[in-house]
């Protein structure tokens, strides 16, 4: 199977990319099957109901969103009714939507997508990561109910994504870090044959801090005291991912890519 994800989408910017450019990047890389995390994509905190349908009719099948879950409060509602938004898992016990769900790619084929927060360096302490995705990845072994699987670890330690990685080793297709919207260097199958790559970076405007416009973060950061708001870069946005390519027999991943296509960041195709 041919599993495309894209990281962090960014405000307007990033939604503009996915509606103009996932259409086509999906058919060159003939995708089977895509997950965009959008939980900035909503003026950069949180995803709204109308933008949520806007990045599935571009041709996303799966979003997934993050600590910012639910800024956009029509999302308490919305999800409940858009199987195809996943929360993070560990969120909390009583938040709507699932954590976790079996979705039909190309052909029949079952994917797995499961998303979970980490807890270093967050702001709230958030249930445990590794015995929540535990429990689902044993529910779904890879070659049996489903022919591939997808955990986005969304947090903002290198190392927890990591250790994330290798706890997930055999078990899951792919593990890719988001959270941090800079795109690390480190793409590889682990000794397992899970795909990992610590953050897969954002889909936003580079010429940035994270995605905001400069002038306010450089402010606080210069001067100790802020005077505005954050507000989301408005340039052209790199659309920045992971694409994987697995065994159907086993789950497996076979190969692995970096995508950056467009904007500042952008290659002629995956690295």
């Amino acid at each position: 199977m041919r599993l495309l994800f894209l990281g962090d989408v960014m405000g307007r910017s990033g939604r503009n990319a996915i509606r103009d450019r996932l259409q086509s990047l999906r058919d060159g890389l003939r995708a089977d099957f895509v997950v965009v995390n959008a939980e900035n994509a909503t003026a950069g905190h949180g995803l709204s109901s109308d933008h949520a349908k806007a990045l599935l009719d571009a041709g996303a099948d799966v979003l997934t969103l993050g600590d910012h879950a639910f800024d956009q409060k029509d999302m308490l509602s919305a999800i409940g009714h858009e199987p195809r938004i996943i929360r993070p898992i560990n969120f909390a016990k009583a938040a709507p939507g699932t954590g976790a769900r079996v979705f039909e790619a190309t052909g029949g084929r079952k994917v797995l997508v499961a998303q979970v927060l980490g807890q270093v360096f967050m702001k709230r302490a958030y249930d445990d990561p590794f015995s929540a995705i535990d429990t689902v990845l044993k529910a779904h072994p890879l070659g049996g109910l489903v022919q591939a699987s997808l955990i986005d670890i969304h947090c903002e330690a290198t190392s927890e994504k990591m250790a994330m990685g290798h706890f997930c080793d055999g078990r899951a297709s792919v593990v890719v870090g988001t959270h941090t919207h800079v795109p690390t260097a480190d793409a590889t199958i682990l000794s397992g044959g899970t795909a990992f790559q610590s953050d897969a970076g954002m889909c936003g405007d580079y010429n940035s801090v994270i995605g905001m416009n400069k002038e306010e973060p450089l402010r606080r950061f210069i001067t100790g005291m802020a005077k505005g708001r954050f507000e989301p870069a408005s340039g052209e946005a790199t659309l920045s991912g992971l694409f994987v390519t697995t065994d159907d027999r086993t789950g497996k991943a076979t190969s692995v890519e970096m995508i950056r296509s467009g904007g500042s960041l952008s290659q002629s195709g995956p690295l």
